[in-house]
């Protein structure tokens, strides 16, 4: 008896021999049918779905907008950017930390300061409000609270007075 591994011609790549059941190619399916098999999901084939930003998308739109209250900045960019931030905020206080001076935090928190201002004020008018609704963040707590409910909030469909949404595409 030979063995299905071993070099022997009749089991060319191990397992069924060549010309039984179960054994090499599959047959092409009838006239008519999709070939067997599953397709993966556009979710999972490797592209964002459209109009979702990734971390550096997200990062390179707010720093190139930096000084820009105007228009409207979807939660995708908005999230991934404060993630951006907090990461980068936690590095820099670790640097700090490690050379005995607070320069580089401190550096990092005012070079990020307008453009996280505006940031805040285009998805404040993604979602319908303001940009004045910012100054609600200076009252102690709630005012945080609040911003973080408002920034959470869907896009507002369609085109509102600050433009198209870039959800939507309207």
């Amino acid at each position: 008896m030979t063995n299905p591994t071993s070099s022997d011609p009749t089991f060319p790549q191990g397992g069924v021999p060549q010309g039984q059941p179960g054994g090499g190619t599959p047959p092409p399916p009838p006239a008519g049918y999709a070939t067997p098999g599953y397709a993966p999901a556009s979710a999972y084939a490797g592209a964002a779905p459209a109009g979702q930003m990734g971390m550096a998308e997200a990062v390179r739109s707010v720093l190139f907008q930096y000084a820009t209250f105007s228009g409207r900045a979807r939660r995708s960019e908005y999230w991934w950017f404060v993630l951006a931030s907090v990461i980068a905020s936690v590095v820099a206080s670790i640097v700090d930390t490690a050379l005995g001076v607070s320069i580089l935090s401190l550096l990092l928190s005012l070079g990020l300061l307008i453009p996280s201002l505006a940031l805040g004020v285009r998805r404040l008018h993604d979602i319908g409000k303001s940009g004045w609704w910012i100054l609600i963040g200076l009252i102690p707590l709630v005012g945080v609270i609040v911003l973080i409910v408002f920034a959470c909030q869907d896009s507002e469909p369609g085109t509102n007075q600050w433009g198209p949404s870039p959800k939507y595409g309207a």
